[in-house]
Formats: C-alpha cells, sequence, structure tokens
C-alpha cells in the first residue's frame, strides 16, 4: 500500500509540473466542475506560486525585461525545472545559464550575468555566519606573508561578466535616481558577500577575480597573485589584499577559522 501511494503521488506531482501531461486517474469531480478544470486551477496556482519566488529572488532581472516577459520566462524555466528539493531557498541555481539558453532573452545578452549575479547575492544572504577577523589580528597572525593562505568568509562568492553586471544592478538599486549617460564600456567581475548583516556587492579590480578564485581554492598569496598576474599584469597584490581585509572577508589565517 505505501508503494502505491508513493507511485500515485510521484504521478501526481508529475502531472503538477508538466503542462502537456493529462490529469492525473481517480481524481473525483465536484458539482458544478469537472476533475480536468479543477486539477488545471491547481496546477496553475502552483506555476504561479513558483514564478512568485522566481520574482522575488531575481528582482533586477525582472526589472531589466518586464513583469509580463519575465513571468513568461519564469514558467518556462519552471516548465523545463522544476523544484528537485523541497526547500525552496535552493529553487532558482539554475536560472542564469537557462537565461543565457533562452533565445527571447537575446536582446539584452547582460540579463543571464545579472541573474548570477543576483544568485549570488541570494546565497550570501542565507549563507552561515562567520566573524573576520581585525586587521590587528591580521597583522599578528600572518607571520611569512607571501607563504599564508586564507580562510574566506563561507558567504563569499565572485561573479565575472564580459558585461558591467555591478553598475547595472547598483542603478536597477537606486530606483529611479538620476543615471549616468552610459554604462561602462568594459566588463565587470562581482564580489558577493555577507560579512555582517547585509549583503555586499563589490566591483573587483583588474584580476581580483582570479585572485579570489584562487584563495578559495586553497592556494597562498604568492601563488594566488602569481594567478592573477597572468590575466592581469599590473596586479597589485597589496590593494587587493588591503581590499578583502576592508570587506571583512578574511576569517582566518592558514587553518585558524
Amino acid at each position: 500500500m505505501a508503494r502505491r501511494a508513493d507511485e500515485t503521488e510521484a504521478v501526481f506531482a508529475r502531472a503538477v509540473l508538466d503542462r502537456n501531461a493529462a490529469v492525473p486517474a481517480g481524481l473525483a469531480p465536484r458539482e458544478g466542475t469537472t476533475p480536468s478544470r479543477r486539477f488545471d486551477v491547481y496546477r496553475n496556482n502552483v506555476y504561479a506560486s513558483l514564478i512568485d519566488v522566481l520574482a522575488a529572488r531575481f528582482q533586477v532581472t525582472a526589472q531589466l525585461v518586464g513583469e509580463t516577459f519575465f513571468r513568461a520566462m519564469a514558467r518556462d524555466y519552471v516548465q523545463a525545472e522544476p523544484p528537485r528539493s523541497p526547500v525552496l531557498l535552493r529553487y532558482g541555481a539554475g536560472f542564469a545559464g537557462f537565461i543565457a539558453g533562452f533565445p527571447p532573452a537575446d536582446p539584452v545578452p547582460y540579463l543571464a550575468d545579472v541573474a548570477r549575479l543576483e544568485w549570488a547575492w541570494h546565497k550570501a544572504y542565507h549563507a552561515a555566519d562567520a566573524r573576520g577577523l581585525p586587521l590587528e589580528a591580521l597583522q599578528a597572525n600572518a607571520g611569512d606573508v607571501e607563504c599564508a593562505t586564507l580562510c574566506l568568509h563561507p558567504s563569499l562568492g565572485v561573479v565575472r561578466s564580459v558585461y558591467p553586471v555591478v553598475t547595472i544592478w547598483q542603478l536597477a538599486m537606486r530606483d529611479g535616481e538620476d543615471e549616468p549617460a552610459r554604462l561602462p564600456a568594459d566588463g565587470e567581475d562581482a564580489l558577493v558577500a555577507r560579512p555582517e548583516l547585509t549583503v555586499d556587492v563589490r566591483r573587483l579590480p583588474e584580476g581580483g577575480a582570479d585572485f579570489v578564485l584562487a584563495l578559495q581554492g586553497g592556494a597562498n598569496l604568492q601563488s594566488a597573485a602569481a594567478v592573477a598576474t597572468v590575466s592581469a599584469p599590473d596586479f597589485d597584490l597589496k590593494a587587493n589584499l588591503a581590499g578583502l581585509m576592508s570587506s571583512g572577508v578574511i576569517v582566518g589565517i592558514g587553518g585558524d577559522a
């Protein structure tokens, strides 16, 4: 009986999230309605709820294309990638990738990267807490600085883009304030983290993304700087390290975190 019940639930769940699926067998009619009509209402409510989740999570993305376009795109995403977990905080991880392959969004080429930035913001907001090391502690414990490895905040994420996504995101968040005449021509890489109560989005200098990603991968400062220098010959280790310190994302030296 339990196995049959599980199979029935699985069939029902698949039908709810597949607009082309037939109405599951066994639904009882009510006076004045048919099972198919009732099920369509239920299915539409489920879709609307998931679209609302995405709209709340990707507010700037929605703002850039308008509500009608966004909801139509989100509906296609729900159809293509329904939730795999009952924890809806995880839903939307693949939305940016979906947008990148969604032809109607091609006229807004930076849209997928803006969505990536918003997902990084979402992840940072819900990440574990950690206390950044004060400057004094960093100076006292660094030892041989070039050979030191850094433990970075669990909320920290890096978003790379050939478009000025940080500026686009910041302008959208200003909500109607005066905007500059044009966007920067170059791409922007973002550092996203929540060192305290608020999620910070900062523009990384040239080579900064390679540097941070190398540190996250376990490289020491010297090795991470060498990686960054490949893409940015003028990479400034001291300036980038100072930027991480001021961002509050260094939580330990070596295995101290």
